[in-house]
């Protein structure tokens, strides 16, 4: 448990990133309520999407790269990540509105 805390910790700042180019790519299509909406609905679920990813690290980690596997599993696996996706959807949402 120590070590998945201080992996985050650390990919912290990287995570920040990927949320605000995910938030980027979601306003850019105009798919921000149905992202919102669907985000909202599967949180109770975003611990088994990111233990599942991790699962998937021997298959993933070739194609995209095991860093990147990584950040995935973290971001999926905690409710507050999504949350903060979805605060990121709408700040984006309201200033290009």
């Amino acid at each position: 448990m120590r070590e998945a805390n201080s992996l985050e910790q650390s990919l912290d700042g990287e995570i920040d990133a990927t949320l605000d180019a995910v938030a980027r790519r979601i306003v850019e299509k105009r798919l921000e309520a149905p992202a919102v909406l669907f985000l909202e609905s599967h949180k109770p679920l975003s611990f088994l999407a990111g233990q599942g990813v991790a699962a998937a690290m021997p298959f993933l980690g070739p194609l995209i790269g095991p860093s990147r596997v990584a950040r995935l599993s973290l971001i999926l696996q905690t409710p507050e990540n999504v949350d903060r996706l979805i605060h990121k959807i709408e700040m984006l949402s309201s200033d290009s509105g």
